[in-house]
């Protein structure tokens, strides 16, 4: 497809980018706008559209009690965990089923596809029980455990494909200039194989973090909650919901997925685009 080269096809193209800009920031803005309000300014049919004089009322409340702090423990240890042995064991799956033959290897592949299709509310009986019967519920392992289990099939196989895309002649010439197999591997391989692992992980990331029913389900004590869970506290329908404290919590909750992406964002995009060209 050709770039618009006229003057108005250009204004045009920046405008429905604006316009797609703005719908996809405005509702992150409205959050953290709500955040700063008075509950009366927020029950109120007249929208702020500026928190002109804004307080940090709600964010007080919401840190207030130390719960906060406790979700945000458990859900970094969970999330980490998370993405560190969902990578560890997607890397070496994807390396056997991209690098080697071997009987049942398509069905491995063709089973990863079809367990991406297995609701995940269909196994929460059999997941409840499972951890009960190991002592695992409301542990920080345990949940851990059903994360990389939910994570791991799509992990493997968006790693298979950036394996498959670096070249095997990559490292036969490596070892052809004296190198060993594993010493080829880690030195030009998976150097190129940096960028994928990036963006399989950011995926394990957002997955872990943001997860709610099956923290719903294993985390059943008020100190083992995720952040998802504990924000559902401020939503109750017989006192009403605190909006206030729920937006709060919510721009909290986002400032750490901020911070991890403009960590990794470099390694993100190239990861993302990585296979696009050849040549």
């Amino acid at each position: 497809m050709s770039r618009p080269t006229s003057r108005p096809a250009r204004i045009l193209v920046d405008l429905v980018g604006l316009l797609v800009f703005v719908v996809a920031v405005f509702p992150v803005y409205w959050m953290v706008n709500t955040s700063l309000l008075q509950r009366n300014e927020i029950r109120s049919p007249d929208p702020t559209w500026l928190p002109f004089g804004g307080s940090f009322d709600n964010y007080r409340r919401v840190l207030s009690g130390g719960r906060f702090t406790d979700a945000l423990l458990v859900s970094l240890s969970v999330t980490l965990a998370t993405v560190v042995v969902a990578l560890v064991f997607a890397f070496l799956a994807a390396l056997a089923v991209s690098r080697f033959r071997f009987r049942g290897r398509t069905s491995f592949i063709v089973a990863l596809l079809l367990i991406q299709m297995i609701p995940v509310e269909g196994l929460f009986i059999s997941q409840y029980k499972m951890l009960e019967g190991f002592s695992l519920l409301n542990t920080v392992a345990g949940l851990t455990l059903v994360y990389v289990a939910s994570v791991l099939p799509f992990t493997i196989w968006t790693l298979r494909g950036f394996v498959a895309g670096v070249p095997y002649e990559l490292e036969e010439a490596a070892m052809v200039d004296g190198c060993s197999r594993l010493g080829a591997f880690w030195r030009v391989t998976f150097p190129l194989l940096a960028p994928g692992l990036v963006a399989t992980g950011v995926f394990g990331f957002l997955q872990a973090w943001n997860e709610f029913t099956l923290a719903v389900v294993v985390m059943t004590r008020e100190d083992k909650q995720t952040l998802p869970v504990w924000l559902s506290t401020f939503l109750d329908v017989n006192r009403g919901t605190d909006w206030g404290a729920v937006m709060a919590g919510s721009t909290l909750i986002a400032v750490p997925v901020v911070v991890f992406f403009l960590i990794v964002q470099g390694r993100m995009v190239s990861g993302l685009t990585a296979g696009a060209v050849k040549g």
